[in-house]
């Protein structure tokens, strides 16, 4: 296969670190793309890895801080990797944490990872072009909306933006997993509104829902946020789209933290990431678990040539 393109992230957090930690001993083609001078902090490059260094230079360095610099190698790094991806030089991209102010602080406008790729991409409305999906062995889920105000989350609430992002992830799903997902859309109120007694937002995803059905997609509800990650635990369910950010990343976190990966669909590669940040808390310390980002590089690799 061709090789996997990775970025290090912010270099002042664990990126470095559990990107090197998680490639002892795994047979993958691997091309890195960082600072070499700052991952050098965080131990050997092996020698078998492809290292495409940013060429930027820092200040003062220490691990844990937001540094503009640092942001800077970061984003670089992004763009680096990417234009490997839309040479065909590369199958996947697998990305370890930025910091959303360190990027700020270098002159980004965007939030993250998913809003950087899809506007370089050209994909332009959320829920439509492309989406964050949360993949694991036993719960998957597909979030509505992501980095905006839990209030803005509601209002954002529409029947064709439920049945668009329910097209978006079946399409999506089919290519990593070779078949069509049952899904299942959460609610937002307690007990799924329970007939409009506390609250009628379920009635706008009523219809999204069956308007995705009339389109031939595979999915159902509202259901009650509380119950319906269980019964996709359980097996009913390939999917749950949730509602906010949160409603899905609490399921996913809690359940399933060191085997799961973040996916940006709608890409026209395949693009993963771990699920957690920076923590800069402990980066450079040598605390940081490489699993998770072990699995985000083996999930990649075996997804990739579909």
């Amino acid at each position: 296969m061709k090789p996997l393109a990775i970025t290090l992230g912010d270099p002042a957090g664990i990126g470095p670190e559990i990107v090197l930690r998680a490639l002892d001993g795994l047979a993958v083609p691997i091309w890195l793309f960082g600072s070499r001078t700052l991952t050098a902090h965080s131990g050997a490059i092996p020698p078998n890895v492809r290292f495409f260094d940013v060429g930027i230079t820092t200040g003062p360095f220490r691990f844990g801080e937001i540094n503009p610099d640092c942001g800077r190698i970061a984003l670089a790094s992004i763009d680096l990797a990417a234009a490997a991806l839309e040479r065909g030089d590369c199958s996947a991209l697998v990305t370890a944490p930025i910091h959303k102010q360190a990027i700020a602080a270098a002159g980004s406008t965007y939030p993250g990872h998913t809003e950087i790729l899809a506007a370089r991409a050209g994909l332009t409305r959320y829920g439509r072009d492309y989406a964050m999906y949360f993949d694991s062995p036993s719960i998957r889920t597909v979030l509505h909306s992501v980095h905006v105000p839990l209030t803005e989350a509601i209002a954002a609430i529409t029947a064709q933006s439920v049945a668009e992002l329910a097209v978006l992830t079946d399409r999506e799903y089919r290519r990593l997993h070779g078949s069509a997902p049952r899904m299942a859309a959460a609610g937002i109120n307690p007990h799924a509104g329970e007939g409009g007694r506390f609250g009628r937002e379920e009635e706008t995803i009523a219809a999204g829902v069956a308007i995705a059905k009339r389109a031939g997609i595979l999915i159902d509800g509202p259901h009650a946020a509380d119950t319906v990650f269980l019964s996709a635990r359980n097996g009913k369910y390939d999917v749950v789209m949730s509602m906010f950010h949160d409603q899905g990343l609490i399921a996913v976190k809690t359940l399933e933290f060191e085997r799961s990966v973040n996916v940006t669909l709608g890409l026209p590669y395949l693009r993963c990431s771990v699920d957690h940040g920076t923590a800069f808390d402990i980066a450079g310390k040598s605390m940081a678990s490489p699993g998770p980002m072990r699995y985000a590089i083996e999930w990649a690799a075996t997804h990739a040539p579909r």
